[in-house]
């Protein structure tokens, strides 16, 4: 927020308005070293950014677009940051094909913001293919001015698999490890499910479209269940699962940097983790509506085709 004007700021002012009336408040010239970029150079470096890529390169760097268009480097490099415009980075994106993509968003998001009651909603999710990474050499501490340093290379000591279920409510996890992940592996994370839960209680599980989710065993078993209600997220869309943000928190504090030696290492790991977190579990707060993502989503699309003409 600015500073409010002074009093000497505001006499000036004054006093300019009272002798040129409305002209007093234009802009008076100012000194210093007058403009050596005019209006046509500017346009030139953003339309040769835009529009352009150099022959040996595919996107332009402050230097060579200096280069090209006879400007000094810090000038490209001031244009692009009044403009916003940055060649070196590039997103990712994608969008869901889903034919139910629409009812399918309305359905979840529906869940989080109004969730059913005596009924309990957790999102599911698998982690698989979990590695054990055993260091070739020691990590080095962390020193004064010197960040910790991990071998580039590593030795492989075998895989697991982390099925999740997040209370949405209390932001708990239910957690299974198995050596991999098949509808046999699912069938065995429901029936833990099933005992966690208390048993008047609905369940609705948000999960997303993966065959082991659909095969013919578990149809059966969710037949004989009837408390279970499944609600997938559209394909291509896991970001709508809260279970693929707590599995974030997991990469991130524990299985990046972590040394483990064995499967058996590597799970006692993450049960320890999941018990440390459900010591004071953090729930995770969902604020968009389903119509504001649709309309979000839709403001993209319209920005991305207008680009391509």
């Amino acid at each position: 927020m600015a500073s409010p004007p002074t009093r000497s700021t505001v006499a000036r002012w004054r006093s300019r308005f009272v002798v040129d009336r409305l002209d007093g408040l234009l802009d008076e010239p100012r000194p210093g070293r007058p403009r050596t970029v005019s209006d046509d150079q500017v346009e030139a470096v953003i339309t040769t950014t835009l529009e352009s890529a150099p022959r040996d390169a595919t996107h332009w760097s402050t230097r060579s677009l200096a280069a090209e268009l006879g400007l000094t480097q810090s000038a490209v490099s001031r244009i692009w940051r009044a403009f916003g415009l940055q060649p070196h980075r590039q997103d990712s994106w994608k969008l869901s094909r889903d034919p139910l993509f629409v009812d399918k968003v309305k359905d979840v998001v529906g869940l989080y913001l109004n969730p059913p009651e005596r009924a309990v909603v957790l999102c599911v999710d698998e982690k698989s293919q979990i590695q054990a990474l055993d260091r070739t050499a020691p990590i080095f501490p962390m020193m004064p001015g010197t960040p910790a340093r991990a071998s580039h290379d590593y030795k492989r000591a075998g895989t697991s698999s982390l099925y999740a279920a997040l209370d949405l409510a209390t932001g708990q996890v239910i957690g299974a490890l198995h050596a991999r992940h098949r509808a046999i592996e699912f069938k065995k994370f429901l029936v833990t499910i099933d005992r966690e839960v208390p048993a008047d209680l609905e369940v609705h599980l948000v999960l997303d479209n993966v065959s082991t989710h659909k095969t013919p065993a578990i149809k059966r078993w969710l037949a004989a269940h009837p408390r279970f209600q499944l609600h997938f997220t559209p394909t291509s869309a896991s970001w709508l699962n809260l279970d693929e943000r707590w599995f974030g928190e997991l990469t991130s504090k524990k299985l990046r940097r972590g040394t483990h030696r064995s499967v058996r290492e590597l799970e006692a790991d993450i049960r320890g983790w999941i018990a440390t977190w459900n010591d004071n579990p953090r729930p995770y707060v969902w604020t968009k509506t389903a119509d504001q993502i649709l309309a979000s989503i839709a403001r993209y699309c319209t920005r991305i085709n207008d680009s391509r003409h």
